[in-house]
């Protein structure tokens, strides 16, 4: 799998450290330190860490659906994420085609359809089932991308993953949440082929800066009547910040630092653990239950994302 896939969760792709060194501001200096500190940490534990960071921050920002709700939840954490990006990035925008442009448009829309889809799946159903469909999109393109035959053993798998989690046979998951589930995994899919596009237009993160300003203004109608409790809240309004920096800022520099020290291969690998770390999450911090299907379900998905992965090797 390309080693993009984790980094379409954080929302963030790499920034070399030599231009991060050279900015000052307080964002730029907590990147830049937090990749210091990271110096010190095996590189798989990094990943490990990276991964837990995304998913306390679903499990965050799940607490504050009952104030905000999804939408608002989500247009809070996009909006931080753009912040971040600008303060950052500074971002150079001009001097691009109207493809250009337009490519970069789309790929804000699949944000926030993508964050949206993903936060209205778990405020339905357990964040470990809700991650496990979500993965099915990156996996889908990877073994699309692939003319190896054991291809589609990891395929089936996959698939069957899906139907174990399939609401029949006495099991309980809202049928909605596992749609709106497996549509974030599909936006999730669409990110990864269109960050391809944006990234080879725009020099730098400059297209992902204009990207996610332009998912947060989609995301602004589903959110804005829903954010309306942060006015005067400052606790609501730092909620929103820490989720954003659970789910970007700390993966970011978390991945940066590892991918410097870990093969791809690898990497991918210990990407296909985050369905179990999510489950293991919402037991813990949210207290939800599973059943055995569904954990049964995150198994043969989870199996079907490392097999994918090992396999993914280049020829020789």
């Amino acid at each position: 799998m390309p080693e993009q896939l984790r980094l379409a969760r954080s929302g963030l792709l790499s920034i070399e450290p030599a231009e991060l060194s050279r900015r000052r501001d307080p964002i730029s200096v907590a990147c830049e330190r937090t990749r210091d500190l990271a110096g010190a940490v095996p590189p798989t534990g990094l990943v490990l860490f990276s991964i837990l960071s995304v998913q306390c921050g679903a499990a965050f920002a799940k607490n504050l659906f009952h104030a905000l709700g999804p939408g608002g939840t989500v247009f809070l954490r996009i909006g931080f994420a753009a912040i971040v990006l600008l303060v950052v990035s500074r971002p150079r925008l001009a001097g691009h085609s109207r493809a250009d442009y337009g490519a970069a448009v789309l790929f804000g829309v699949v944000i926030a359809i993508m964050n949206v889809a993903f936060y209205s799946a778990i405020d339905r159903i357990p964040l470990g089932v809700a991650v496990t469909l979500e993965f099915v999109g990156p996996l889908g393109v990877a073994v699309a991308g692939s003319r190896r035959r054991l291809d589609l053993l990891w395929s089936a798998l996959a698939a069957a993953g899906i139907l174990l989690l399939a609401p029949w046979g006495g099991m309980s998951v809202d049928a909605i949440g596992v749609l709106l589930a497996l549509l974030a995994g599909a936006g999730w899919a669409g990110y990864i082929l269109l960050n391809v596009r944006v990234g080879r237009a725009f020099e730098g993160n400059s297209g992902l800066v204009l990207s996610m300003c332009i998912a947060g203004i989609v995301a602004l109608p589903l959110g804005l009547g829903d954010v309306a409790p942060v006015n005067g809240d400052l606790w609501l309004l730092a909620s929103g910040f820490g989720v954003a920096i659970l789910s970007t800022v700390i993966p970011f520099s978390l991945e940066h630092a590892a991918l410097k020290r870990l093969p791809a291969q690898v990497f991918s690998v210990l990407m296909s653990v985050e369905p179990a770390v999510a489950a293991l999450v919402g037991v813990i911090l949210l207290r939800e239950a599973l059943s055995l299907r569904a954990i049964a379900a995150m198994a043969v998905v989870t199996l079907a994302s490392v097999g994918s992965a090992r396999t993914d090797a280049p020829p020789d």
